[in-house]
């Protein structure tokens, strides 16, 4: 057999996908040798990245790319490689697709196509070495969070994949965008986003945190607007919203969004800017609790999924004050 001499159809027809790495067409019995002159100008083959091979002529599709771009992220070291022959299977190790491939993956469409140049994206452990190449952009984790997965694909969560998208924009209204669909289109809380891009140590960023700012505002009107249609449309007393709890003496106890005084029942809306001060926190609630107050948290998302269930909740707490001892007097101040 020369260089020139075609390759059996029997590797190509026995794999399960065109795209292949070179540990799994050697596990279905193509040597190196073998790849190599499939692969030489005007081959049946191609190199798409180092060690994954494209088993036809043409450019890759976007499905080829995500493949191959895992293929290359997952593959084991090469002590592992040497020290354990690697079997058929998808190949892809602990490799997950992140940033903004990840998020067209998700169905974001404020993210480019996965088929678009923009690079893929890939998160792998931290002790790994490997080399961002051509269209694949490494990205190291010390603790992989556990994948999502879509057609097969492994995806980073998408709060992860969020703040990876987010550190390679500058444009500001593209980040805007992009934090407004994964809340507006119900994928993840804006309490979580903030969260993600914090331990990220993104938010020291204006155009970052401007985009933040519009986001938990926007977000905070809206579930503003469900507890107000919950309150009305459910028959609930009305509460006096927006206030400030203090005990006699002048001591602040916090900020609470709705407040029945009579049954000593207060509700915190989980929709607040990182930036406010002056809020409920745990410690205030535990002392709220203390004084004989029942503090209920709500998420924009528990808003959304069931008004019903939070007046259910609300009204359960304002006739368990008919059963507990009178709550301490507090003073409340409008904010």
């Amino acid at each position: 057999m020369n260089q020139n001499t075609p390759l059996s159809a029997r590797p190509v027809h026995a794999v399960s996908h065109r795209v292949q790495s070179a540990a799994q067409l050697r596990a279905h019995g193509v040597t190196a040798g073998q790849t190599a002159a499939q692969c030489l100008p005007g081959g049946p083959w191609q190199q798409l990245l180092p060690g994954v091979y494209l088993l036809r002529p043409g450019p890759p599709t976007p499905e080829d790319r995500v493949r191959g771009a895992l293929l290359y992220a997952g593959r084991p070291p090469a002590g592992a490689r040497r020290a354990v022959p690697v079997q058929p299977g998808c190949g892809f190790g602990e490799a997950m697709v992140t940033g903004l491939a990840a998020l067209a993956l998700y169905g974001f469409t404020s993210a480019p196509p996965v088929g678009a140049p923009h690079r893929i994206d890939v998160l792998v452990p931290r002790t790994r070495r490997l080399r961002s190449t051509r269209f694949v952009q490494v990205t190291r984790a010390a603790d992989l969070p556990r994948p999502q997965h879509r057609l097969g694909v492994p995806l980073a969560p998408v709060e992860r994949a969020l703040a990876d998208a987010v550190g390679s924009l500058t444009d500001a209204s593209a980040v805007r965008r992009i934090l407004t669909e994964a809340v507006r289109g119900g994928h993840c809380e804006p309490s979580s986003v903030v969260r993600q891009l914090n331990a990220a140590k993104l938010l020291g960023s204006a155009h970052v945190r401007d985009a933040v700012e519009a986001l938990l505002v926007e977000s905070r009107a809206t579930a503003e607007s469900g507890l107000y249609e919950t309150v009305r449309v459910h028959g609930l007393p009305q509460p006096f919203w927006n206030v400030d709890l203090a005990l006699p003496g002048g001591s602040f106890l916090g900020g609470v969004d709705a407040y029945w005084p009579r049954e000593a029942v207060a509700l915190q809306l989980g929709a607040r800017s990182p930036r406010e001060e002056g809020v409920v926190d745990s410690a205030d609630r535990e002392h709220l609790e203390r004084l004989g107050i029942t503090v209920v948290r709500v998420t924009p998302k528990q808003l959304r999924d069931s008004t019903a269930r939070l007046s259910v909740v609300l009204r359960t707490a304002m006739m368990a004050a008919e059963d507990r001892e009178p709550a301490a007097y507090v003073v409340v101040l409008p904010r």
